[in-house]
C-alpha cells in the first residue's frame, strides 16, 4: 500500500493502547497497523499548511512568510503569559486571539520523562499529554483564559521542569513520581489571582502507548539530509515513530513536508 500526502500531526485516539492515525488529503492509515512491519518513507516536497505554497517550510509547518504573519504562531503560543487578548490588545489578529486565548486552559502535571508542568486548551486534553508522550498526567487548574494559565506555568517553573527529555522520553526512562502528591504542592507556589481555580482533588490520566520494544539509542531522522528511508516500525510513542534500528522519527517536526509511504 501506498500512502502519500502533506504531513499533518498524528491525530490520536484515547484507547489502550493510544490509537494514532495519519490523515492525508485523499486517505488516512491507522498507524498502529505498521507495528512490525517495515515501511519506505520517501520525501518529495514541501507544502505550507497555512497558504499551501509549495515554499520551504520554516517551523510548525509555515513557510517563512506566514510564520512570521500568522497569528497561529505568535509568540504567545510557545509563551502563555505574553497572552493580551484579555486586555484587548492585539498581537497579529485580535479576532483569532481572542477565539483561542479567552477560552478554559488547563495548567498541568505530566510525567514524560520527568515531572513538567504545562498549558493547554481544555479542549487538547488529553491529546496534549498524548503528543508529548506523557504515561501520567494530572490537571493542576482550569482557569478562564490563556494568559492566567501561563503566569501559573511561569510560577510553576521554579519547581518543575517545563521541557521534556525527548530522548528519555523515547527510551522510556522516566523517573517515577507521585503526581498526586506534586500536585498538592503547588498550591502554595500558584499566583493568588489562580488559587480560586485550584480544586483538591483531580483525575490522573493514565496512558498507554503502542511500543512493542523501546530503544536503547535514539537517533532522529532528518529528512532534509536523508530523503529516503526504510526501517521496521517497533511502536508509537508522543508523535514519534520509533524503528527497529534506533531512528526515531518526529512527525510533528515535519509537518508541511509533502511524503510517499510505503508499507
Amino acid at each position: 500500500m501506498i500512502y502519500q500526502g502533506v504531513l499533518q500531526k498524528m491525530q490520536t485516539e484515547l484507547a489502550h493502547p493510544i490509537q494514532y492515525y495519519l490523515v492525508f488529503e485523499d486517505s488516512f492509515l491507522n498507524v498502529n497497523q505498521l507495528l512490525n512491519k517495515e515501511i519506505e518513507i520517501a520525501f518529495q516536497g514541501y507544502q505550507c499548511l497555512n497558504c499551501g505554497e509549495a515554499k520551504k517550510i520554516f517551523r510548525q509547518g509555515f513557510c517563512y512568510d506566514c510564520f512570521m504573519t500568522s497569528p497561529a504562531v505568535g509568540d504567545w503560543i510557545m509563551k502563555p503569559e505574553l497572552s493580551t487578548a484579555h486586555l484587548d490588545i492585539e498581537d497579529r489578529d485580535l479576532a483569532y486571539e481572542k477565539r483561542v486565548q479567552l477560552q478554559p486552559h488547563i495548567v498541568y502535571l505530566a510525567l514524560s520523562s520527568e515531572v513538567k508542568v504545562g498549558v493547554t486548551r481544555k479542549t487538547q486534553v488529553p491529546t496534549r499529554w498524548i503528543d508529548q508522550g506523557a504515561i501520567q498526567a494530572v490537571p493542576i487548574v482550569e482557569v478562564p483564559n490563556r494568559y492566567l494559565a501561563g503566569i501559573t506555568e511561569v510560577a510553576l517553573k521554579n519547581h518543575f521542569a517545563d521541557k521534556t527529555s525527548w530522548q528519555k522520553m523515547l527510551k522510556n526512562e522516566v523517573i517515577p513520581a507521585d503526581l498526586q502528591a506534586e500536585r498538592q504542592k503547588t498550591k502554595d507556589w500558584i499566583p493568588k489571582e489562580v488559587l480560586p481555580y485550584f480544586a483538591e482533588q483531580e483525575k490522573i490520566y493514565d496512558l498507554e502507548f503502542p511500543v512493542l520494544h523501546y530503544p536503547k539509542k535514539v537517533n532522529s531522522l532528518n529528512l532534509d539530509k536523508t530523503p529516503l528511508y526504510n526501517g521496521k516500525v517497533m511502536g508509537i510513542k508522543g508523535q514519534y515513530l520509533l524503528f527497529e534500528d534506533g531512528t526515531v522519527f518526529n512527525i510533528r517536526s515535519y509537518e508541511g513536508y509533502v511524503v510517499k509511504m510505503s508499507v
